[in-house]
């Protein structure tokens, strides 16, 4: 990976996105690869890819923080999957990475309430569940407080 990450460097590429697109990594293998990465090249440029499929990703994405890495590729409601490996899910859901981001106090510009509705439309539409935890949970919470609103 850093022999990459140099020839890429090399070749003037302004980001660097380090991936775990089939989803096995965990967040001390992520934090030791970035660290790597981030002696050839600065941190601020590179981004974080990491799916879901062991339930791995928003620790990645929390040991990426704390290397200093703050972009990440995610995917409303988990969508998508990796044609490298079978069984692999899609990225982690961008309702779980604002969850974590707004729970650590970082400000991103994004409605989290309005990815949620986002995330469970397209998976209405669909015909599946969606695979975003926040989003479910936070979704399931306006339901009953919607249902609770309408008793009254």
């Amino acid at each position: 990976m850093v022999d990459v990450v140099k020839r890429f460097r090399d070749l003037g590429c302004d980001e660097i996105g380090i991936a775990d697109t089939i989803g096995v990594g965990n967040a001390e293998q992520v934090k030791r690869v970035l660290e790597a990465a981030a002696r050839e090249y600065p941190i601020g440029q590179i981004s974080g890819h990491f799916h879901d499929t062991y339930g791995q990703a928003i620790a990645n994405v929390y040991a990426s923080l704390q290397v200093g890495v703050s972009r990440f590729d995610t995917s409303i409601a988990g969508l998508g999957g990796c044609p490298y490996a079978k069984g692999a899910t899609g990225n982690v859901a961008t309702e779980d990475v604002l969850f974590l981001l707004n729970g650590l106090g970082i400000e991103t510009g994004i409605d989290l309430d309005q990815m949620v509705g986002a995330g469970q439309w397209i998976s209405a539409f669909l015909g599946r569940k969606s695979m975003s935890r926040a989003g479910n949970a936070l979704f399931a919470k306006q339901q009953s407080r919607d249902e609770q609103s309408a008793a009254a």
